[in-house]
Formats: C-alpha cells, structure tokens, sequence
C-alpha cells in the first residue's frame, strides 16, 4: 500500500479563519481563536493520521508589514510556511482584495507547488457576490483551484480535505503517527491564557503580553499549572490584575475550564503578573518565548 505524507501549509490576511479552518480540519482545537487581529503568533502544527496518509496542517500568524521585532518573528514563521509546504493554502474572506505583503503574493502566484484558494465566510454574502469574488480570485491567482467555504459552519470543508489528500505526495510520515502536534503542552496552558486576555481586555493590552508557564505537573488526576502573565508596564500590571484581582480571577477560572477539557482531567492553576519591559523588542527575551527560531 502506498503512503501520502506532505506539509499543507494555511496563509492569509490577519482575521480570515485561519486557525478556525485548521482546528476544523484536525478535529481539535489547537489553535486558539478570538476577533483580534494577530491573535496567532507562532506558527502551529496539527497532524492527521490515517493508515495511507499524513497530513500535517500549519497555522499561522496573519500577514502584516512589521512594526516591531515580535511581529517580524511572526512574518519568519509565515515565510518558513512557505518555504516547505506541499500544498498551500491561501485564505481570503469575501470583501478583500489583496494580501498585505506584495512579496508574499508573488511568490504565491509563482508558486510551483499545487494551490488551493478558499474563499471563507461566504454565509454573510450574496450569491451573486460569491460568484464575481470567484471569478476575481481565479484571475488573480491563475495557478490556484478556488473553493468556496465558511470554515465555521463547516460548508465545504470536506471537498477541500478530500482535494488535499489527492495532491499529497507519495512520502513516509515525518512524525509518529499517534502525534497530534508539535507543540509541548506548556504552549497550549499559554495559549489558552493568552485567548482569555485576547477576550477579556481592550486597546493595547493584549498586545503586550505573553504568557511562560513554569511549573506544570501531571498527575494521576490533576494537572498543577503555575504561569505568569509578562506586560511592559506597571499599569498594564493593574489592568490585568483588575480590582481585588477579580479580572485575573476570571482568566484563571475560564483557561481553567478550557484546559480541562483539553487534558480531559482536572487542573489547578495559579496566575501572576510580571512587568518585563520592552519584551516585544528584544530578540533575546523573544527567543525565550519561542520566536526568532533562526
């Protein structure tokens, strides 16, 4: 029996479905999904794994032009998406109309490996729209198949998972076929966190933090959690803290809920907030927290 393994790669605009396109087509909840812009900073792994095939799906951060070191090290990991993928995916929503990378584009549009085009949220448009939005996307990306869906109602996500297995190549799998992700599962109690700050406070706040779990303990029946929220300023410190540490309370209490359905047993977690200045620009801290992996 012949075996299919390849890397498909999913790239586009900040806030088009990415991550909720990615959890539908693992059947997990990897990536953490909020209404924020950039609410992806790495680059995520979820495997597939059937008998005669492996597909390894990668999530990641939406494209932007850099303001800052963090969201150059996001764009790092978008350019590493491209660079390895088997087949890519490239996500639009139906009312844009370009990426916002020039570079990023050209290279999806001289893309020598296969290209799947999906145009996401079309259960808040017309029909009639849909169709022109096909027809626009196909000249603009001649060398892409264009599917259309909505990534959150679940239309059209089988056509395009069986299209993926069909353009696969022909490969042994790249990891043990009982592996899910890449990811250690002190990333996932980080993103959780950070999901809750990304929902629960405004403006700059959530841009500001990262979330370093250092103690996490698995027993039998529990699992111990002990993280810290990172800001950059000392009133950031306060706002996340919130009056008698009542908002902290309620990030621990709703990541506690998540994370025990993702461990399937029960978790113990302790919050503190710690102010690291500038992390955001300093290669050596960003390093720490996973980025800059070059």
């Amino acid at each position: 029996m012949t075996h299919k393994a390849g890397f498909v790669n999913i790239i586009g605009n900040p806030n088009v479905g990415k991550s909720t396109l990615m959890n539908a087509l693992v059947g997990e909840k990897l990536s953490i999904i909020t209404a924020k812009a950039q609410t992806t900073r790495h680059r995520i792994l979820g495997i597939v794994n059937e008998d005669d095939y492996q597909i390894v799906f990668s999530d990641t951060p939406g494209i932007i032009k850099p303001a800052y070191e963090l969201q150059s090290s996001m764009m790092d990991f978008v350019k590493s998406a491209l660079d390895d993928a088997d087949v890519l995916i490239y996500m639009v929503e139906v009312g844009e109309k370009e990426l916002k990378n020039e570079a990023f584009f050209n290279k999806i549009i001289n893309s020598k490996i296969p290209v799947i085009l999906l145009l996401n949220k079309i259960d808040k448009s017309s029909q009639e729209e849909v169709e022109e939005k096909i027809e626009y996307w196909r000249n603009k990306v001649p060398n892409a198949e264009v599917f259309v869906i909505s990534a959150l109602e679940g239309f059209g996500v089988t056509a395009v998972y069986e299209k993926i297995k069909e353009l696969l190549p022909e490969a042994p799998p790249y990891y043990p076929k009982d592996q899910l992700t890449d990811k250690p599962e002190r990333f996932f109690v980080n993103e959780k966190i950070r999901e809750k700050i990304l929902i629960h406070y405004k403006k700059e706040i959530p841009y500001a933090v990262e979330v370093e779990t250092e103690e996490f303990t698995e027993e039998e029946n529990i699992v111990r959690i002990r993280s810290i929220i990172m800001v950059e300023r000392e009133t950031q410190k306060g706002i996340i803290i919130g009056h008698k540490g009542s908002a902290l309370k309620r990030v621990g209490a709703e990541a506690r809920k998540d994370l025990e359905k993702f461990f399937e047993k029960k978790v113990f977690i302790e919050l503190y907030v710690k102010v690291n200045k500038n992390w955001r620009s300093d290669k050596n801290q960003l390093k720490r927290f996973g980025y800059n992996q070059g």
